[in-house]
This record gives C-alpha cells, sequence and structure tokens, in this order.
C-alpha cells in the first residue's frame, strides 16, 4: 500500500476543485430533502412519527443514479487521458493507487451524506427519535454507497468511456438492488434450484440496507459489505493489470 496517503489526498482534492462535486452535493441533498418532506413519499409530516424511515428510505434509489456519476470518473478518465500510465510509473503500488482513489470517492459521497444532518435535527426538535437507529441508518447508506461504488470502480477500469462506465454501474447497481425483490425472485423460481434462489436473494441491498436501517445491526450484512468492496477492488487491479497488458 505504498503511496496510498498521497493518492488519497489528491483524488480528493480532484473532486473540490470541480463544479461538478458540488452539483452532485446539491442534486442529492435537494432529491434526499425532497423524498423527505414531500408527502406522496417520504410523508415526514404525514406519518406523524418521530423517525428518518422516510429518509433512509429512498437513498438506495438515490445513490442507483448519483453515485455511478461519481464512479465513472474514477478510472475511465485516467484510462482516456493516458494519465494511468504515468500514475502507475511513480513511486505507488497498484494496489495503493486502487484503494486510495475507492476511498477518496467514498469519504467524498460520505461528505455529501454527513450534509444531511438538518433533518436529523429536525425529527429530534419534533420529537424523541431512536437516534440508534438513526446512527445505524446513517451506517447503512454509508456502507450501500461504498458497495456502490466499488461495483462502479470496476466497471469504470474496463472502459475509456464515463458514459458507457456510468450506464454498466447502473445496470449492476439496478440487479444488486433487486435481487432479492419477491417478483423477481418468483420469476426464477419455477426453473432454479432454491440454494442458488438464496444465493441471488443474498446479494439484495435493499434487504440488507432495510434491516440495518431499522437498527438491526447484524455481522452478516457488515460482512456482505466488507466483502464485496474488497472483492470488487481485488477485481479492478485485475482488470487495470490485464488493460496494461493489452
Amino acid at each position: 500500500m505504498k503511496g496510498l496517503l498521497p493518492v488519497f489526498k489528491r483524488e480528493l482534492a480532484g473532486y473540490f476543485i470541480t463544479p461538478v462535486a458540488y452539483v452532485f452535493i446539491v442534486i442529492f441533498l435537494i432529491l434526499a430533502g425532497v423524498f423527505t418532506w414531500d408527502e406522496s413519499m417520504g410523508g415526514f409530516y404525514v406519518r406523524g412519527q418521530a423517525d428518518l424511515r422516510g429518509f433512509f428510505g429512498f437513498h438506495p434509489w438515490l445513490y442507483l443514479f448519483l453515485i455511478p456519476a461519481v464512479s465513472m470518473r474514477i478510472w475511465a478518465e485516467e484510462r482516456k487521458s493516458g494519465t494511468i500510465e504515468l500514475l502507475l510509473t511513480l513511486p505507488v503500488t497498484q494496489g495503493a493507487a486502487v484503494v486510495g482513489k475507492y476511498l477518496a470517492a467514498w469519504t467524498f459521497t460520505g461528505v455529501a451524506l454527513v450534509l444531511t444532518f438538518p433533518v436529523w435535527i429536525t425529527v429530534n426538535y419534533l420529537g424523541h427519535p431512536d437516534n440508534g437507529a438513526i446512527v445505524t441508518g446513517y451506517i447503512g447508506s454509508f456502507l450501500m454507497a461504498g458497495g456502490f461504488l466499488a461495483v462502479g470502480s470496476v466497471l469504470s477500469a474496463t472502459t475509456k468511456s464515463q458514459v458507457i462506465a456510468f450506464i454498466l454501474s447502473v445496470v449492476a447497481c439496478f440487479a444488486l438492488l433487486l435481487a432479492g425483490y419477491t417478483p423477481v425472485l418468483e420469476f426464477f423460481k419455477g426453473w432454479m434450484p432454491p440454494a442458488i434462489l438464496d444465493a441471488l436473494a443474498s446479494f439484495s441491498f435493499l434487504t440488507r440496507f432495510e434491516n440495518v436501517s431499522k437498527g438491526v445491526v447484524d455481522l452478516r450484512d457488515l460482512v456482505f459489505f466488507g466483502s464485496l468492496i474488497g472483492i470488487c477492488l481485488a477485481m479492478t487491479g485485475v482488470v487495470l493489470e490485464a488493460k496494461r497488458a493489452e
């Protein structure tokens, strides 16, 4: 992991010197607010309950499009501009470059998530929520964003086009969201063994996030997200090595 910290600092600073970062944060905050407060969506006031389930409930769908917009540039931009060769010739290991760039993107999305704190303050002002459940909701949201980013990192490394990387990431993340969705499982139920169905359902981001957002911290969910991130980062390294050999 030699050179990880310099790569992390370089990438994180790179997000905030371009207007794209601020556009992402503003769009995320606006949409999160709309989905939370709108009566036909989150219905925060209509529900009459001091919790943030309506707020966290739309995070998977926000991330479905916003996270690929962040992850698409992680490697596709480097490959298109040719700076990836320069980066990998510096005294930085490939593993450090992969992890450093990923952590910078994850930290950036974490900053956007933290900026939603006024919603937390508001619910505490209006009632007496279970703050422990809210904390786990934020943790679950952060882990899910990390999972989406890890998947997007792999797909960004496969192409020089940010548009293609974005589309592939959206499709892949959408599949992971719906993996445990009942209609999807019913579709496969007739011709797929139960063991494979159970394995398919275990990849559902929605199911795992819902558990955490309700305040239920299951070690299996933490292991799932941690394993997914680790495997995807390893795959990113393999893809980059294969592209260099071409």
